[in-house]
């Protein structure tokens, strides 16, 4: 793609024919937002909390973290208006656990989003990066296998000091910031994409 310097962008589209003889068409198309006044955009509003449900599947392991985490999301949804009683915490020993447990209450459609707070801090072995990615494709596949938005929380963490800076420290609360996306994908997923 080569930009033509007006805003526009010039797709190339090729077809190779099926009949194996090596025939090729080049066709250039422009396509421009401002050409096209019809174009609907589609966002979640953090605004528009009423009667949308939330999980919050939390992990025991490094509970230090993980409540504060916690804690930043509930006033959170405090703030924007989620009712108390439209939230749900479950609590699990560990980030691997995150995956299964979010994908069932995913399945259950009790919820319009869940997320799933956890930290991992760096070791000196592999185990760390296992268990990241572990959860990550865990949080990941709950999404895809449940239709429910699953927000990433897991923390990845040099070391404890910079975990509670990113839990409510001076990095501030990534708890607060997963809670915002949460009402954003359950408001985008209820009044655009149902």
């Amino acid at each position: 793609m080569a930009s033509s310097g007006n805003g526009c962008c010039w797709i190339q589209e090729r077809f190779l024919s099926g009949n194996g003889s090596g025939f090729a068409v080049d066709r250039k198309q422009r396509s421009s937002f401002a050409q096209a006044p019809a174009v609907r955009h589609l966002e979640g509003s953090l605004t528009k909390t009423q009667g949308l449900r939330f999980a919050v599947v939390v992990a025991r392991f490094n509970e230090i973290v993980t409540k504060q985490l916690l804690e930043g999301a509930l006033d959170t949804f405090n703030k924007y208006s989620v009712n108390a009683e439209d939230i749900d915490v479950v609590w699990v020993p560990g980030s691997f656990e995150i995956g299964i447990v979010a994908e069932r209450l995913g399945k259950s459609q009790k919820y319009h989003a869940i997320w799933g707070p956890c930290i991992q801090i760096r070791g000196d072995t592999s185990h760390y990066d296992a268990v990241v990615n572990s959860a990550a494709s865990g949080v990941l596949s709950a999404d895809l296998n449940s239709g429910v938005p699953c927000i990433f929380g897991v923390l990845t963490c040099d070391d404890m000091d910079q975990a509670l800076n990113r839990a409510g420290g001076k990095s501030g609360n990534k708890g607060a910031e997963c809670a915002l996306t949460a009402i954003e994908m359950a408001s985008l997923f209820e009044h655009h994409l149902k």
